[in-house]
């Protein structure tokens, strides 16, 4: 195990594209950290550059207690499990699990007994003798990770390790994955899109734009406090609404309670609800656009006077006293909202 100290990470491509700029991240020992953001934002050019398949073109990177900047993917002691799971084709799953221990010179005995151990922990002994062709997703994803697992590395690198499964093997793996690390309790750096994988893997997620950390903290402290616009608008399932205040005033339902600067409020369709509330709140009235059903949960779309974009809400069940075109009435209460400035992109304090 190792921690993992990233300082002022730079890498510029010819022509002088960024992809990340000014990266400072300091990755304990055994913590999980999940970079997210969506396509583009630099999160795999990051994650390679800790593997060393990426050139660093300034700023410092350790791991455990070596600048490992110049060093070779082989010398730096971590695994990397990738999306396509670049298993060998004509070799049997105990073959690819026993290839870096042949390498490394590892004895026949330690290799099957490392092997056999992981393969255990893995429930993947059955398909030992099996060519990757004969496995399912699951399996061979399974197989991708023994294979990192036998190194025994100081760092685990995954970069979007479940994108190529459908979404209940991807839940199963999720689990997975997350209850290894913590019992084997290894550093580990892991890259997504997903969101929901973001917030249920991470001890800490980064969330990253542009090439940019936008946001650092646990997934509750993300999730409940985003520090920015983009944060608040791609964490979370419908994303957050966002109301201009002098519409908000316009309207006259807004309550006195919240801080000076913000001419931008946030608020997640789960907190606006149908119900009076007795606390100062905000208060909207619109028409139901669009009622979407979603098994244990709907969302509704409502349109609100002089607005193009709708509210969305988020409520349990399906409110079967609801139609389209109905008037309705929002509320959320004043914690509830979230006060940006709109310039900057940043929390209002």
């Amino acid at each position: 195990m190792a921690r993992i100290v990233i300082d002022d990470l730079h890498k510029v491509y010819a022509g002088g594209v960024k992809a990340v700029t000014g990266v400072s991240l300091d990755i304990a020992d055994g913590e999980m950290i999940v970079l997210v953001g969506p396509s583009g934002c630099g999160k795999s050019t990051l994650l390679r550059m800790v593997a060393g398949l990426e050139t660093i073109s300034s700023g410092t990177l350790s791991i455990g207690d070596r600048v490992v900047n110049d060093l070779e993917p082989a010398q730096r002691d971590i695994a990397m499990v990738f999306q396509n799971y670049a298993l060998y084709p004509h070799m049997t799953v105990f073959g690819n699990l026993a290839y870096g221990l042949k390498n490394r010179g590892v004895s026949k005995a330690d290799i099957d007994r490392q092997v056999r151990q992981a393969a255990e922990m893995l429930e993947i002994t059955a398909y030992l003798d099996r060519k990757p062709r004969a496995l399912s997703g699951g399996q061979r994803q399974r197989v991708a990770m023994g294979r990192a697992l036998v190194r025994e590395p100081a760092a685990f690198l995954f970069d979007e390790p479940l994108s190529n499964l459908d979404a209940k093997l991807r839940v199963q793996m999720r689990v997975e994955i997350r209850q290894l690390q913590k019992r084997l309790r290894t550093t580990s750096l892991y890259v997504t899109h997903d969101q929901l994988e973001a917030l249920t893997m991470a001890d800490r997620l980064v969330v990253l734009n542009g090439g940019v950390i936008e946001q650092v903290g646990t997934p509750m402290e993300v999730y409940d406090k985003p520090a920015t616009v983009f944060v608040a608008g791609f964490i979370g399932s419908p994303a957050m609404n966002m109301l201009e205040m002098p519409y908000l005033k316009a309207l006259g339902r807004l309550p006195d309670a919240l801080p000076s600067g913000a001419d931008l409020i946030g608020v997640r369709p789960d907190d606006l609800v149908l119900d009076a509330l007795d606390a100062p709140a905000l208060s909207l009235t619109g028409t139901v656009a669009l009622l979407e059903p979603a098994g244990a949960e709907s969302h509704i779309y409502v349109s609100l006077p002089g607005r193009a974009q709708p509210v969305t809400v988020r409520v349990a069940g399906v409110p079967l006293h609801l139609a389209e075109g109905a008037e309705i009435t929002l509320r959320a209460p004043v914690d509830a909202l979230h006060p940006f400035d709109a310039a900057s992109g940043r929390r209002v304090a």
